[in-house]
This record gives structure tokens, sequence and C-alpha cells, in this order.
């Protein structure tokens, strides 16, 4: 039996106890195994993960780790590639527009980015099996706070969301992703993720309150569910709110994925 050394470069220390993070470490191996496997053993989803270099060479998630030898593994997330000439990318480039599925602890955070355009698939009661299958058949990046889901073999794109408030989740992806450019506000209903259309007034009337009935002109209804939306108090806050994340836009987005093409 022999350790096999491991370092996990910038944001994939995140799933790693403290006393790893930062360093190279010592893990025993005491059988044959994928890379894949050995990494997320260690606590960091393969989804995470975007280049692995095993003794300076770049190599694939089957790549097979002997119990009899001791591997120097170096593994970095989408944000950092090693200076090498041959790099194998892992990681899927995101689709722009991206989609989304959101898991059911992240319902706010799939109401704003509906809010700015996005197309968000959520349920409250959807199971871990119905998220990777939508991830997987629809080509949807999965959002979660969920550590083992991440570790399911059909999600091959998805972000695992560090914040713990909707607002602050927001600003991560938005930051991660790089989504500024894509905004397209009041195109898609918060609540079904279905898309908004203009609709005549007089069509809507009976189901306007008196105020909103006589200084409000221009509202749009979601295909999907029915929902009224319009430029009134909706406009302010959807204002204020890409105002405040453009505020917080970091000006090297270190989380985004590598301009160049794969």
């Amino acid at each position: 039996m022999a350790d096999a050394t491991f370092c996990f470069h910038a944001e994939l220390n995140d799933f790693l106890p403290r006393e790893r993070r930062g360093r190279t470490f010592g893990h025993a191996m005491t059988r044959r195994t994928s890379i894949k496997d050995a990494i997320e053993a260690l606590g960091v989803p393969h989804t995470e993960v975007d280049v692995i270099l095993v003794d300076g060479v770049s190599v694939g998630f089957e790549h097979l780790l002997d119990a009899g030898s001791a591997p120097r593994v170096v593994v970095y997330p989408w944000s950092l590639t090693p200076s090498l000439a041959e790099v194998r990318h892992l990681r899927p480039r995101p689709p722009m527009p991206p989609r989304w599925v959101l898991d059911v602890h992240l319902g706010r955070l799939a109401g704003y980015l509906r809010l700015l355009g996005f197309d968000c698939h959520y349920r409250n009661d959807a199971t871990d099996g119905e998220l990777a299958a939508c991830t997987d058949e629809e080509g949807r990046i999965l959002l979660t706070r969920d550590r083992p889901l991440l570790k399911r073999k059909r999600i091959r794109l998805a972000h695992f969301v560090r914040a713990d408030t909707p607002r602050r989740q927001l600003a991560e992806v938005c930051a991660v992703f790089d989504l500024y450019d894509a905004f397209a506000p009041f195109t898609r209903c918060s609540h079904c993720n279905g898309l908004l259309v203009p609709v005549a007034k007089a069509e809507v009337a009976h189901r306007l309150e008196p105020l909103t009935k006589r200084y409000v002109d221009d509202f749009l209804h979601c295909e999907g569910c029915g929902q009224l939306y319009w430029h009134g108090s909706h406009l302010i806050k959807m204002r204020e709110l890409v105002a405040e994340l453009y505020q917080v836009r970091p000006a090297t987005l270190s989380g985004a994925p590598p301009p160049s093409p794969r």
C-alpha cells in the first residue's frame, strides 16, 4: 500500500476539511480506483473539477490509480488552468444563455433568475433523481447546496452555491457565470417560468385594483399561469436589483469559464 498525494486549487478547497485546504496531503491507496472516485471520496464533487494532473499528465475521470503506486494528483477548478501544452478539460462549457434547474432549497434564487429573464426549472417537491435527469436530458445547469447530489453520475454541469441568502446567491451565480450581458428583465414569469407577453388593458381590467386601473396602461401577462406584471413598482424594484448586481460585479470574474474555446 502506498500513499497518493493530492493538492486541490482555489475554490475546490471549500469542500475539504480546514486542515487540508491549500496544501498537499497524503491519502492511503488501499485498492485500485478511478481518479473520479478518489477525488469524490475526499469530498470534492466531480462537477466542480475541470482539470486533473496525475504525475504531471492531464487525465480524464476514468483514469485508474493503482494501490501499489504513489501518484501525485493535482486538481483544478474551471477558474484556473495549468500551464501545459496539452490540457484535457473535463467540465463542459456552459451554454449561453444558460438554462437552469434548481434544487428544492433554492426557490427564491429561481424567482430572481426568472425575473432577470433566465429559463429556470424549479419545483419544491423535485427528487434528486428528477433533478439529475433534468440536467442530463435537457442540458440544464444544476444549482444546488446539496453536496451528495453533485456526485451523481448523470450530472455533468452544475454549481455548488456557497452563499446562504437569496440575494447573495444571485450575486454569486451572476459573477461565476458572467450573466450580466444576458439580463433580460420582464421576459419570464417569476412564479412559473412562463414567457411574458403584452396584453391589452381592456382584457385584464376586471382583474385590476382601482388605482392600478386608473394610472397604469401597459401590462404583461404570463402565457403559463396568467400572472400580471406592469411597469410600476415592479420596474423600480427590478432596476434596483440590476443596479445592485452591477455594483458588486467583480472586476475579474475568477469563477467564470475560461474565455478561450475548447
